[in-house]
């Protein structure tokens, strides 16, 4: 047996992630399993300053910085053998997000690659995804962060047609109506168009708010969340203020305001797509770098 300790780092727009994982192999040749070991999230809202104000602050350049510099010792503490860190579109639209990069790679020595929407999505679906498609169904895969949201269409076991928008739950919660309309209306369109022909069509969620909604159904494993559910939980969670998400429901502070941007866009994505149920596999960027680091793809 085999034990090999990996390491992905996600830094989002709401927030950033250390995870650690057990790759266990035996001389058998069985699949290798995957096992955390250690999830580390720290609520750093880098969308907040990028999304707004166009480049992140030194209050929040600190913060990575220390942020990074734990995550450093963590990975030592455990024994990591290799790691990848991932920033998504809050550092790839701060004006100063490069340099941010460069700084934190001097002092810390962890360097922090800025990717693209289709990389991300790319990363995400070296998951164990396909334990969920089936050949002869059609999915909607809606993965909803801080800054963007990756709809991804799959029929018959294969990627259709993909696209990233810039909407996201921090940026909902700071766009106006007419920018945010805008926006919704080519989404709208776009899942509309390439999902007119397809039947028996299901969605695949993926993100920290549905992963939240779906522990908060109580669920078993493996079964979807309806659209009446969806709908019922979106106007439950709206007629909530935001201190009442956080005593009664045991959100985190920086989870009681974007899960309702959140839920309205899985809920218009299964509107548009006629998708009547969604599959929640609990599945993120960070566990797609640790399976993209052990199969050389990054």
């Amino acid at each position: 047996m085999n034990i090999e300790k990996l390491a992905g780092i996600d830094i989002g727009s709401n927030a950033i992630r250390l995870l650690v994982c057990n790759v266990i192999t035996d001389k058998k040749g069985k699949n290798p399993s995957f096992k955390k070991s250690a999830l580390v999230r720290v609520p750093i809202r880098l969308g907040a300053d990028s999304f707004i104000k166009g480049k992140i602050s030194e209050e929040n350049k600190e913060r990575m910085l220390k942020a990074m510099e734990a995550f450093k010792l963590l990975m030592e503490v455990h024994g990591v053998k290799k790691y990848y860190a991932c920033a998504t579109s809050a550092m790839r639209e701060a004006s100063n997000g490069q340099e941010v990069a460069e700084e934190i790679l001097e002092k810390t020595s962890i360097k922090i690659n800025i990717i693209d929407g289709k990389k991300e999505a790319a990363i995400i679906f070296s998951t164990d995804i396909s334990d969920i498609i089936e050949k002869d169904k059609s999915y909607l895969y809606v993965d909803v962060g801080g800054g963007s949201t990756e709809f991804t269409v799959f029929s018959e076991g294969k990627i259709i047609n993909s696209k990233s928008f810039k909407l996201g739950t921090v940026r909902l919660l700071n766009y106006n109506k007419k920018e945010a309309k805008v926006i919704w209306n080519d989404i709208e369109s776009w899942v509309k168009e390439n999902t007119a022909n397809l039947k028996r069509l299901s969605l695949i969620g993926s993100g920290g708010n549905i992963n939240k909604i779906y522990k908060l159904s109580g669920k078993p494993i493996g079964k979807p969340l309806s659209l009446i559910y969806m709908k019922a939980h979106y106007q439950f969670l709206k007629q909530m203020t935001y201190e009442e998400r956080i005593s009664e429901l045991s959100l985190n502070p920086d989870r009681a305001d974007v899960i309702v941007p959140a839920t309205s866009i899985y809920l218009n994505a299964m509107k548009w797509s006629g998708g009547k149920k969604i599959f929640v596999p609990k599945i993120g960027l960070a566990d797609g770098i640790v399976k993209s680091l052990y199969n050389n793809k990054i």
